[in-house]
């Protein structure tokens, strides 16, 4: 059997593991067929199979039911990142720029991700990055946002990521104060479709000056936001560039860290 190399994301909501082949598997992209994919709540992971010992964290994998790992790459959520014990650790930016090459074969885009609490805008140009911006101290791009938003309109995350023609106009750029516009559009009587297309507008307005500002004619979008069929379309609608979602968006910086892991 050949080395088993695992990559890991210590996401502010949930934590990703990659498991798949080490040796000679980089630079390939139909390896992403012989990786395995596991996702777990960030708080049940750490109370249940992570552990801080030192300035480490050690991560009982037999538990999680995984078998041997031969070399682990982490990286995690903004400053929060703790290095697992036995492993290496390398930057948030620099796993989601590995993942995103990897995943479309790509050297020159624009990366969106949008994930649980915080966004990445991070430009490449022939592989490497030239200028990044992140944001985790407010959650108003951020999938958090979303879900809120959506148990206010009382839908699913699934149904409100199908509108965003004939958006209501919401000028709240704060989490807090959009819930309570956000209600105030409902006692106007706004429909459904209407509403949730607002919502969905303001994620595009609050990225939306950052993005031209790192502009690409490639935007690969990733994260969980990415799953959201009407930001997609929108992002395409209003910038007129290519949008691009790699087959597993969540998982971007987990396949990064074990790409990582094949060249390290």
């Amino acid at each position: 059997m050949g080395m088993l190399v695992c990559g890991i994301d210590l996401g502010s909501r949930s934590v990703k593991l990659v498991l798949g082949p080490g040796e000679g598997a980089a630079g390939h992209p139909e390896v992403l067929t012989k990786l395995q994919f596991y996702k777990f709540d960030t708080i049940e992971f750490y109370r249940n199979y992570g552990r801080k010992q030192g300035e480490s964290l050690v991560v009982d994998f037999a538990g999680l039911g995984l078998p041997v790992i031969d070399k682990v790459v982490s990286t995690g959520y903004g400053r929060n990142t703790l290095s697992i014990m036995g492993g290496k650790t390398i930057p948030e930016i620099k796993a989601h720029v590995l993942g995103a090459m990897f995943q479309t074969g790509l050297t020159d885009f624009t990366l969106l991700d949008l994930g649980g609490q915080d966004s990445k805008i991070i430009k490449v140009r022939k592989g490497k990055m030239v200028d990044f911006l992140t944001n985790d101290k407010c959650a108003a791009s951020s999938g958090r946002y979303l879900e809120n938003m959506a148990a206010v309109l009382g839908i699913s995350l699934e149904e409100l990521g199908k509108y965003w023609e004939e958006p209501v106009e919401l000028s709240s750029t704060c989490a807090v104060f959009g819930e309570s516009e956000l209600i105030g559009k409902i006692v106007e009587g706004y429909s459904i479709p209407q509403l949730a297309a607002g919502v969905n507008y303001t994620i595009f307005k609050r990225v939306q000056p950052l993005l031209r500002q790192h502009s690409s004619e490639v935007l690969i979008f990733t994260g969980g936001v990415a799953q959201s069929r009407a930001m997609r379309d929108i992002f395409a609608h209003e910038l007129g560039v290519e949008v691009i979602i790699p087959g597993f968006p969540q998982y971007n910086g987990a396949i990064g860290c074990w790409e990582d892991c094949t060249y390290s």
